[in-house]
């Protein structure tokens, strides 16, 4: 169908905007008498920046679209390996594996030397590290961990011939805008349109989509905006879209998205397409590219301040010290775990991690010591223990390979952050129902708490494989419980010979 439109579109005569087909084309006639000549108005379907009707396209555009090297787009195929944890009748603890399979679109814009990079949506070039409810991977059971993973560029989902696959690698990734560079180290046709402006478009606009509904075969679709801005933060996104009607299906992630220039006659890339609207199978939306520019560029992430990103410093830490002191002590959901803030008279913070059986199972799996700091910052990562039913075993943090210790750092700095937003949101619900502005602020700072407990899932996970290897496997070898909630009274020095103490002669 596609290649009879184009087939259609190249045999009528069309007309370039701007650009005299014949030699009164361009021009209207004068009055009778009159020597002044008046400049044609404007189709009505080309007002704006890009047109509502593809009779825009130039000629020079249909024929580009019908040369053998206008493929561009690619079927992206992405496998990937999880690691599942399962326990046998006996405790002993089961390994399995679960592999992924799934299909997108990838679209080249620019070679570099030999190579070629492509844009696809993240939620295509990457799965999630761990699989939860609001990361799940079908086939794999929640609480998994991703192994291993490869991208390779196929004809279609039922392509089984490897030889011509062509391998890919991630370059640079962004969640929240659902984008990825990729890159193969070979020559592939690359897109021949230009960069657009998405800011420019108007409602009713024509945009064509171009990738591989379903991973089943490459197709051509075609739509109109209907919507210039959509705020899009659902889970991990966070950015603007344009809304399109276009009939696209999955597999079509990752597809680009083009518009017809009112000034050139040509295509333009105006945006990615992202998404569909679960209960409007119409409607779907597409990342503006104006958002895109910059890591298609630069291919780096620009760094962005969330606005309802909580804030470490040494005001939250005296807030929510004050708020836990008030309750006694702090229950928070995190990762799947349950994690217990207690105060301690020096100022710290002794931050127990609980398993998902709390409380049936009362012992902690792991618990962090926080110190408070003098200067600004929020505290000081203090002494480490590990737990099992028996008690605590003492972590000899100095002793840690450099990598465990990124992990027990990464887990704190998560723990901080969702027991101050937790505590943040006991005081605004019982303010949501007396003011709309903190009943937004309490929607926005639930979905941040859901964002950082799956952020933290992956170091948790990793920790807690540690911590087993850590904990006591005996009560003859373990500390009291108890044991971190004891301040630790600072050692005097020994008085040298140099400095005799007071009262000797």
């Amino acid at each position: 169908m596609v290649s009879v439109l184009i087939t259609l579109l190249a045999a009528a005569p069309v007309k370039a905007p701007g650009r005299a087909t014949t030699p009164d084309a361009g021009r209207s006639k004068a009055p009778p008498g009159s020597s002044a000549v008046v400049p044609a108005p404007s189709p009505p379907y080309c007002t704006g920046a890009y047109s509502s009707d593809f009779a825009a396209l130039s000629k020079a555009a249909v024929e580009q679209s019908a040369k053998p090297d206008a493929q561009f787009t690619y079927c992206l195929r992405n496998t990937a390996v999880y690691e599942c944890l399962s326990y046998a009748p006996d405790g002993a603890v089961r390994r399995t594996r679960k592999t992924a399979i799934s299909h997108g679109t990838a679209f080249a814009y620019r070679r570099a030397g030999l190579d070629t990079l492509l844009l696809t949506n993240h939620h295509v070039a990457e799965y999630p590290p761990v699989t939860d409810d609001e990361h799940a991977v079908s086939g794999v059971p929640a609480g998994c961990k991703r192994v291993s993973d490869q991208l390779r560029l196929v004809d279609n989902e039922k392509d089984g011939f490897e030889a011509d696959d062509i391998a890919l690698s991630r370059i640079v990734t962004d969640i929240a805008l659902d984008a990825a560079v990729v890159k193969a180290r070979t020559p592939l046709h690359v897109m021949p349109w230009k960069l657009g402006t998405s800011a420019a478009l108007r409602e009713r606009n024509v945009v064509e989509v171009r990738g591989f509904p379903l991973g089943a075969f490459k197709a051509t679709v075609e739509g109109r905006v209907t919507s210039t801005v959509d705020r899009d933060e659902f889970r991990d996104w966070d950015h603007d879209d344009f809304v399109i009607d276009a009939l696209v299906s999955g597999g079509n992630s990752g597809s680009p998205v083009l518009a017809v220039s009112c000034t050139t006659g040509e295509y333009e890339l105006v945006g990615l397409y992202h998404a569909g609207y679960s209960r409007g199978s119409a409607l779907n939306v597409v990342v503006h590219i104006d958002q895109l520019r910059e890591l298609m560029a630069t291919l780096k992430r620009s760094p962005r301040t969330r606005t309802d990103q909580v804030q470490l410093h040494a005001g939250s830490r005296r807030r929510l010290f004050e708020d836990v002191v008030e309750a006694g002590h702090l229950h928070v959901p995190m990762a799947g775990l349950v994690v217990e803030a207690q105060p301690r008279a020096d100022g710290a913070f002794v931050f127990a991690l609980f398993g998902k059986d709390f409380p049936t199972d009362s012992w902690p799996l792991l618990v962090i010591e926080d110190l408070p700091n003098d200067d600004r910052s929020f505290g000081t990562f203090g002494r480490v223990w590990a737990g099992s039913v028996f008690g605590l075993s003492d972590v000899r943090i100095d002793e840690l390979e450099p990598q465990d210790r990124v992990v027990v750092e990464q887990t704190l700095d998560a723990v901080r952050r969702v027991t101050v937003l937790h505590a943040g949101r006991a005081r605004l619900v019982r303010r949501a129902k007396q003011s709309r502005e903190a009943s937004e602020e309490l929607v926005r700072l639930e979905r941040e708490l859901k964002r950082l407990s799956a952020l933290a899932k992956e170091p948790v996970l990793s920790l807690l494989e540690l911590a087993e290897k850590w904990a006591p496997a005996s009560e003859h070898v373990a500390l009291s419980p108890s044991q971190p909630l004891r301040v630790v009274e600072p050692v005097e020095a020994a008085p040298s010979a140099a400095e005799p103490a007071a009262g000797v002669p």
